[in-house]
């Protein structure tokens, strides 16, 4: 069995670029980079940074163009492609990119929400009414009367 699977988060490089093909089909490409932070062998923090071209086809196409901009973070799935053709000065080129899947956005830039557990949103949620997020005050304690709960009358 084969397998061409590739992960990728990071943040856009430039706006996402929508285009629509001679048959109608939408399609997005941008580039996302990632980094890669280690220390050497004299202990000096060393850094990597890798540029992947991306491209997205049909409804996701649009979605991306929509909401993503330059430096937004993005998780793609997809696979890996090369393509090649013949530049206007007769050169042959080659190109690989990654023909994304799916994606899921990253918390959006100025927001002060983490991405929610079980995975990525594309939106943050709202807080409860009344309820101020300040990481400096005690959460109000509830005081629970015995019988207030009972085993029948939780869902699971």
């Amino acid at each position: 069995m084969n397998l061409n699977k590739v992960f990728l988060i990071g943040r856009l490089t430039a706006d996402p670029q929508l285009r629509t093909t001679t048959g109608g089909q939408s399609v997005t490409s941008f580039s996302v980079a990632t980094n890669r932070v280690w220390t050497d062998k004299q202990g000096q923090k060393q850094e990597d940074v890798q540029f992947h071209n991306v491209v997205v086809w049909g409804r996701q196409a649009e979605i991306a163009s929509q909401f993503l901009k330059k430096g937004s973070m993005v998780m793609v799935e997809g696979r890996l492609q090369n393509r090649s053709w013949q530049d206007k000065q007769g050169q042959n080129r080659t190109t690989t990119e990654v023909v994304c899947e799916r994606m899921q956005f990253g918390p959006r830039a100025g927001s002060t929400s983490a991405p929610q557990a079980g995975g990525w949103q594309g939106k943050s949620a709202a807080p409860a009414q009344g309820v101020d997020e300040s990481p400096h005050e005690a959460l109000p304690e509830i005081d629970l009367e015995e019988g207030d709960i009972k085993p029948e009358n939780i869902p699971f």
